[in-house]
């Protein structure tokens, strides 16, 4: 190893040949934690309906009709359900408004009882509408309004709603489930308590309409949110099916729900993974990684990523659903965000076995993995290291000649004067094992001497002035080990425009040298 004193954190995040594959996995889901958790908020947790136009025909002999806060009190208290009716809606008015909705007032009022009551009053169905319209917004806002709520006891009331003849009554009922769920997963697990799932199967038909189908998607996809604790094993098995079936539909929306459920549900350990790709979703998700609609594309793409995450089987099932067609085209997608996935994908792959290694290599990933390295943003050139890294760690000496060929060792040279000491340390790590496989086929002076004309021997030395203990002595190991008998011996450095005759002479003298035998195993691993 480079590294003298290797920090133990480090150690546990970067993939080192010689432990088994479950450490290696498992190691690399740690690392990639914090991408699967970022931007989230692209879809969105809980949702107001701040709709101006009322299904409700009634609504146009209320119009004119304005009420003060304590004549909306008085009214949701009356005893004449046409009184509670006109204070209902006029209180669900104000909690539609788009900017600064009175949430927290009419909560304070102590309206929240009397609104759960209305919710089942069945002989009024315009009061029941209005009622879990007005919960429905305040469970859209702080988790303190949300819990006011549930507290008021409002979630096994609205579940009874979903069985309304009334479409709208039912529909608005999902809404304010939804929001309920998304608040957190103790209270998307008392919606699954109230035996919601059931009901909202149910409503999952061609026959409604596609807006209603919308929410039915979200709020499904609020309730494979959060992993502390996921959602039981039970209310995934009931959901799996009815998202597998809305991974078919037309409409973008309900795609785009659908596959936000499906990373949730993804996004944890092998038998969670399992329990989705079991299903056999894979194709289809695959296909969805090639949508122009941005909001299907981005959810589809983390799914993939997170089942990559998985066992060396479950990763294989992916690439045999084709993965590795899309995913290079991916790092050249205009949005960074999506190159960021693709690239932080990719890195899952060559975390595995050699022969993913290899399939990497024959889609044509490197070119465009050389590209983003160059040129790309930080956040994603981090992920593309984070590639190179596994790629070089895991690869055969073979592989990794592939590797330099493809251009990678210049884009990383000039990387190495970033601010990021992680990263720089993986760099260095990265030109150390390279070094070492060169070194194994006698033809570490030449990969020096490329290494020394793409400038890299004077960062690698600038570095061992560095602030950071650890890549000072990483870069003075390197320095040591691999380029001081070249200084001693006087070679002399090649022109630039000679670089590439360096890297046919090591690539020809390895082809040459090390051809097997029919019937021998493979080549050894670089460590």
């Amino acid at each position: 190893m480079p590294t003298l004193e290797a920090p133990e954190e480090r150690l546990r995040k970067f993939k080192y040949r010689g432990k088994d594959a479950s450490m290696r996995r498992q190691q690399r889901i740690a690392v990639s934690l914090e991408l699967r958790k970022a931007k989230k908020d692209e879809q969105s947790l809980k949702r107001r309906n701040i709709t101006d136009v009322s299904p409700d025909p009634s609504e146009q002999q209320t119009k004119g009709v304005s009420l003060t806060l304590q004549e909306i009190i008085n009214g949701v208290n009356a005893s004449d359900p046409e009184l509670c009716f006109q204070a209902t809606q006029a209180a669900r008015k104000m909690l539609s408004r788009e900017k600064n909705p009175p949430l927290k007032l009419i909560v304070d009022a102590g309206l929240i009882p009397r609104l759960v009551e209305f919710l089942k009053s069945s002989l009024h169905p315009r009061l029941q509408l209005e009622a879990a319209w007005a919960l429905t917004n305040i469970a859209s806002g702080t988790s303190e309004l949300t819990r006011a709520v549930v507290d008021g006891g409002a979630i096994q009331p609205l579940v009874e709603l979903l069985s309304s003849p009334h479409m709208t009554v039912c529909e608005q009922a999902v809404w304010a489930l939804g929001n309920i769920a998304g608040d957190g997963p103790k209270f998307r697990d008392n919606v699954i308590l109230s035996d919601a799932i059931p009901h909202l199967l149910t409503l999952v038909s061609s026959s409604i309409p596609v807006t209603f189908l919308r929410n039915i998607a979200w709020t499904l996809s609020n309730l494979c949110r959060n992993k502390n604790p996921y959602p039981s094993d039970h209310a995934v098995k009931q959901m799996l099916p009815a998202l597998f079936h809305l991974l078919w539909h037309p409409d973008g929306e309900v795609l785009s729900d659908t596959c936000w459920a499906l990373s949730y549900l993804t996004d944890g350990c092998d038998t969670r993974i399992g329990q989705v790709v079991d299903t056999g979703v894979l194709p289809r998700l695959v296909e969805l990684m090639s949508s122009s609609e941005l909001n299907v594309l981005t959810p589809s793409l983390r799914t993939v990523g997170n089942i990559v995450t998985g066992t060396d089987h479950q990763t294989q099932l992916a690439l045999d659903a084709g993965i590795l067609a899309v995913l290079p085209q991916l790092l050249t997608h205009p949005r960074s965000s999506i190159q960021k996935d693709a690239a932080w994908a990719l890195s899952n792959v060559a975390a595995g076995p050699r022969q993913h290694i290899q399939q990497l290599i024959a889609c044509g990933a490197l070119p465009p993995l050389v590209a983003v390295l160059e040129n790309g943003e930080f956040k994603v050139q981090k992920e593309a290291v984070w590639t190179v890294a596994n790629f070089t760690t895991g690869g055969t000496v073979d592989q990794l000649i592939q590797l330099v060929q493809a251009g990678v060792l210049e884009p990383l040279i000039n990387l190495l004067t970033i601010p990021d000491t992680k990263i720089v340390l993986i760099i260095l790590d990265i030109l150390f094992f390279i070094l070492q496989a060169a070194e194994k086929i006698s033809q570490k002076e030449n990969m020096c001497l490329l290494i020394e004309g793409l400038g890299g021997i004077d960062r690698i030395e600038a570095l061992q002035l560095h602030e950071n203990h650890q890549i000072a002595l990483t870069a003075l190991n390197i320095t040591e080990r691999h380029f001081c008998e070249e200084e001693e011996t006087g070679t002399n450095l090649p022109a630039r425009d000679e670089d590439h005759e360096f890297l046919k002479h090591l690539t020809n003298t390895y082809q040459s040298s090390t051809t097997p035998k029919p019937g021998t195993r493979p080549k050894e691993s670089l460590l």
